[in-house]
């Protein structure tokens, strides 16, 4: 069962944050690190966002929400363009983090917008670079 999990965390997770993030995740996993990653593959990739509650486009909007509220830049950029690959455009990702300002306050806010801009910025200078 945990193989099975396993492999459908890698593809969902393939999927939803695209090649370049799983190659690169992989490349930067070491002995210490492999446990952690595999974990978050078999439970959250392999279980939880292959459940047919949610959409995946919804389960996006839950985690820049979580992940602007818990304060955690890193995992919220990464979500960002999951987001995106999800169908998420960057005007409802503004209104998420309007939301997130209202209920866990405008620094909060701001800073989750911030780093936004700044991936938006770097996947429009990869998209003017590819063109």
């Amino acid at each position: 069962m945990q193989d099975d999990l396993y492999q459908l965390g890698e593809k969902i997770r393939g999927e939803v944050l695209g090649p370049a993030y799983v190659n690169a995740s992989q490349a930067s996993t070491d002995e210490f690190s492999e446990p952690m990653r595999a974990f978050a593959i078999r439970n959250l990739w392999g279980d939880i966002w292959a459940r047919p509650g949610l959409d995946r486009r919804s389960r996006s909007i839950v985690n820049l929400a979580l992940l602007s509220a818990a304060n955690r830049p890193n995992e919220l950029k990464i979500h960002i363009r999951a987001a995106l690959n999800n169908g998420v455009t960057r005007a409802e990702i503004g209104e998420v983090f309007l939301q997130v300002a209202l209920y866990a306050g405008v620094p909060t806010g701001s800073d989750a917008t911030r780093v936004a801009k700044l991936l938006f910025a770097e996947l429009d200078a990869e998209a003017r670079a590819g063109a």
